[in-house]
């Protein structure tokens, strides 16, 4: 787990290796145990390390293999690197370390592109070919680890976070109007390839982009999730599917406790945290389990210490419960934005800061349970689907945060323009692979909502301060298997019917039969006192009014009574606002 960058000129200069200094300093809080910087003529890469495979000097970054003519730089995990390493040394290719970055150079050694169809993990990398001066740009399956891009005529430039391509003075720093219309339309989601910015992009999940030295590029997915079921599918039992899941999470979990450093887990009290927790000391680890909570608001509970305490119990588990007083949120929002790739408006985010902050004092990586609701179906608009005759229009209605017309409403008129968001979710359900329509909702959640919201939360904040988060629940032959089992197995009884009856197997049936719970953030769910004025003094600052980007009437009518103004998924529509303005102010954009 790692922060790469890179530039690639192909106009003839020398690639600035000051540039990659500064791009890697700007990620160091993605890799605090070591740094390198390797460069040769157009070329010039950089690494920030968090050392978790392989702990020696072997393992550093940037990796050179002089004999194979290639070189790496590397974020993420790849889980079945020792099966790749002993299948590589049979066909002939010799090894000096012990970590999964040299396996990846070896397999492409090996199989050109079709390399990437062999990796089990999360990752997120650039290859480059000395002889032929090609660069392969890489990005997991379910996009859990980030790599941002800019790209003009004379170089190419990539990293692990988009404020450290803001290290670049060339940079097109214009908002992006699709990006901003899918920010307030889409619950804050932009979807890949869009930032917020012009000049920056992103690079899709489950995608290699090939660059050559002419600058030449293409992009190649080389995977999508499919809803197809054959006939045994559907013949299969519900108790079928059900050992099924078991089976294959019980593989996910004990896959991602390949580490070289103790692996430990965030334990909400929820049944998918539990679960993992469960099948971690079932595979015979020595845990270190976590949780937060927050003071009470009223009837609204702030923590849930009383399931994560009946499963750390249980497992023996060594457990920390982290109390955190609200009081100390309001200070650390800032820290929180400027750990934003790209603005994001969950509530729970500052909370996941705070709680990657404290658990990294203890451990290096732990395991996490996001993923769960989106897979096996976990949230309320799902049933309704179901019967669904226009479900563009019925999941837009649940899931989108504003129509268009309320859109041209709040924006300055430059950003007016079509209707992107709803163009985006009519193009994703009209795509095949998937039939029914609380399939397509599913697909839709899975492959593109999960990637730009808990996921990429959860990747920020824990990065932020060097903690790697593994998520079972994303292991892509899981999801395969997921997106198999009919729709009804996974929706029932309050969603997750599948997974919960897989869990009676493993864990304390109280946390499996109790109420759904969530992150709770209180403070931050309501906008009152300091929490208004902090958003009131984003919103009304000089930057933000030379800015421009929303009407000043539609932010007087949301401060006039901010409870009155919340989406559908029960946010509130002025904090989307303020954060998209705090982003842009803590990036000093």
């Amino acid at each position: 787990m790692c922060g790469i960058a890179g530039e690639r000129r192909f106009d003839g200069q020398m690639a600035d290796i000051g540039l990659i200094a500064r791009m890697n300093d700007c990620q160091a809080p993605r890799g605090p145990d070591g740094a390198g910087v390797f460069a040769q003529g157009p070329l010039a890469v950089g690494q920030r390390r968090l050392k978790i495979m392989d702990l020696s000097e072997r393992a550093q970054q940037p990796m050179i293999d002089s004999e194979l003519g290639l070189g790496i730089v590397f974020n993420g995990a790849v889980y079945n690197h020792p099966e790749l390493r002993e299948e590589l040394s049979r066909r002939g290719f010799r090894f000096y370390s012990e970590g999964d970055t040299e396996v990846i150079m070896k397999a492409y050694a090996c199989w050109g592109l079709d390399f990437v169809h062999h990796l089990q993990g999360m990752f997120a990398f650039a290859l480059f070919e000395r002889d032929s001066g090609r660069v392969v740009l890489a990005r997991d399956r379910l996009g859990i680890k980030p790599l941002y891009y800019s790209r003009d005529g004379g170089a190419l430039r990539f990293a692990s976070s988009l404020p450290a391509l803001l290290q670049a003075p060339d940079i097109n720093r214009d908002i992006d109007p699709v990006a901003l219309h899918y920010y307030m339309h889409f619950h804050a989601v932009v979807p890949a390839p869009h930032t917020m910015l012009k000049g920056i992009r992103k690079l899709p999940p489950a995608t290699m982009m090939v660059v050559e030295a002419d600058g030449k590029s293409y992009e190649k997915a080389y995977w999508d999730l499919s809803f197809e079921r054959d006939d045994a599918d559907r013949e299969r039992s519900f108790e079928d599917w059900r050992d099924q899941v078991l089976a294959s999470l019980r593989t996910s979990v004990h896959r991602r406790l390949v580490s070289d450093e103790p692996v430990g887990a965030l334990l909400s009290g929820g049944v998918d945290s539990s679960l993992i927790v469960g099948l971690m000391a079932e595979a015979g680890a020595n845990l270190r389990t976590y949780s937060i909570g927050f003071e009470d608001v009223g009837k609204e509970k702030g923590n849930e210490f009383e399931y994560s305490d009946i499963v750390a119990q249980h497992f023996g588990t060594q457990h920390e419960k982290i109390f955190i007083d609200s009081r100390k949120l309001l200070p650390r929002l800032p820290e929180a934005m400027r750990a934003m790739n790209e603005p994001m408006v969950s509530h729970d985010c500052v909370a996941f800061y705070l709680l990657s902050e404290e658990v990294a004092k203890r451990s290096k990586v732990v395991q996490s349970g996001q993923g769960a609701d989106e897979v096996f179906g976990g949230y309320h608009w799902y049933p309704p689907m179901m019967e669904s005759t226009d479900p563009v229009a019925d999941y837009a209605r649940v899931f989108c945060d504003r129509d268009h017309a309320e859109f041209q409403r709040a924006v300055h008129t430059r950003f007016h323009g079509e209707d992107h968001a709803r163009a985006f979710i009519r193009h994703q359900f009209e795509r095949g692979g998937a039939s029914e329509a609380v399939d397509k909702a599913l697909r839709m959640d899975t492959q593109i909502m999960l990637v730009d919201d808990p996921v990429k939360r959860v990747d920020n904040m824990t990065m932020a301060h060097g903690l790697e988060a593994r998520v079972p629940f994303l292991d892509h032959e899981l999801v395969e298997l997921a997106a198999r089992i009919p729709a009804q197995h996974k929706i029932a009884e309050d969603g997750k019917y599948v997974l919960k009856e897989a869990a009676r197997q493993v864990i304390p049936a109280a946390v499996i039969d109790r109420p759904k719970g969530y992150f709770p953030v209180p403070a931050l769910k309501y906008l009152q006192g300091d929490f208004l004025e902090y958003t009131r003094d984003l919103l009304s600052a000089r930057v933000a009014k030379d800015r421009d980007i929303f009407q000043r009437v539609y932010l007087d009518e949301l401060f006039a009574d901010p409870e009155a103004h919340i989406t559908p998924l029960r946010g509130s529509k002025l904090w989307q606002c303020a954060a998209l303005e705090g982003w842009l102010q803590a990036h000093g954009v």
